[in-house]
């Protein structure tokens, strides 16, 4: 398994990957919208791909699942600020 792999399995360690990944984003010049744009296509990804290793993955897949497109843009969007916050 790749150290990246791993970072799902622990939802801080997860937060701060994907806060990191925001910080050098916005340092390449995109916009934010754009940013929760593929913050969605990861979520959608990650919902079909990818079995939550822990019970907060789970309880965020289980939002998703139950989400419109409309609500899973806006848990992505929420998903980008929370992980900023940790970065």
């Amino acid at each position: 398994m790749t150290p990246d792999a791993n970072v799902l399995k622990n939802f801080d360690t997860w937060k701060k990957f994907l806060g990191n990944r925001v910080v050098q984003a916005e340092k390449l010049g995109m916009s934010e919208d754009t940013i929760s744009k593929l913050a969605f296509e990861i979520g959608e990804f990650l919902d079909q791909k990818v079995d939550p290793a822990n019970s907060s993955n789970r309880a965020i897949k289980e939002l998703w699942d139950v989400g419109n497109d409309e609500e899973k843009q806006t848990i992505a969007k929420l998903m980008v600020k929370l992980a900023k916050n940790n970065a």
